[in-house]
């Protein structure tokens, strides 16, 4: 068995403890019980024990959303459809395991944790916007994921909250945050439309256009954020 399926088996069984002991090193200690391993033959696989066993766990969760994405018609939906189906995609697929979210949401609240949570969000959102086809290279590929990670995040804690009848209330809070970000990325087209607005953009877009997508990454299909 290679290492990553060994870690990807861990994460499953971690997340069906992870209810009752957060993600925790009883959970990581269940786990790997679970998976006929040691303590020491586990953390072969995840050497900061359960902190490497949730990272995993959401990552798992990104790659099957990806998987369906790939397989999804999304022209036929507008581009904040896409955006908006997309994230609610990325919960429905942890939905069973809620309670394991909630509580790597709280390991991640954690001063010693917080990075690496934002880390995770981070690769959440910059794999919607790569499945969806951002092709920009320029600052706007960092304000893009930026952008999402604060709609992703707020989305989040409603999910994790709410008990309407098939999350209708979180999908409306979506679309509104979504909306909200339409609205300010008209005023951005605007106002760069506008000559004094131009004018005092000037230096901060100077600024800005230093900052670029990393490199490495092959350009994927035409596609952004409209107005963005």
């Amino acid at each position: 068995m290679s290492e990553s399926e060994l870690l990807r088996r861990l994460a499953e069984a971690a997340a069906r403890h992870a209810p009752f002991d957060g993600w925790s090193e009883k959970a990581f200690a269940a786990a790997a019980q679970e998976c006929g391993l040691s303590g020491a033959e586990a953390r072969l696989a995840a050497p900061r024990g359960a902190l490497d066993l949730a990272a995993a766990f959401h990552r798992a969760a990104d790659a099957e959303m990806l998987r369906r994405l790939g397989g999804a018609d999304l022209m036929r939906l507008k581009f904040r459809e896409r955006v908006a189906w997309a994230v609610r995609l990325r919960l429905e697929i942890v939905a069973r395991d809620r309670e394991a979210v909630r509580r790597a949401a709280a390991l991640y609240a954690l001063p010693t944790h917080a990075a690496e949570g934002a880390k995770l969000v981070w690769e959440t959102c910059d794999a919607i916007w790569t499945a969806l086809g951002d092709a920009s290279r320029d600052y706007n590929w960092h304000t893009k994921r930026l952008t999402l990670m604060g709609v992703y995040g707020a989305t989040l804690l409603v999910w994790l909250n709410d008990e309407s009848e098939d999350q209708a209330e979180t999908w409306a809070f979506l679309d509104r945050r979504i909306e909200e970000v339409m609205r300010i990325e008209k005023l951005k087209a605007a106002a760069r439309r506008n000559p004094a607005a131009r004018l005092l953009l000037t230096g901060p877009r100077l600024a800005l256009s230093f900052l670029k997508a990393p490199d490495g990454r092959g350009a994927p299909p035409a596609g952004s954020w409209p107005g963005a």
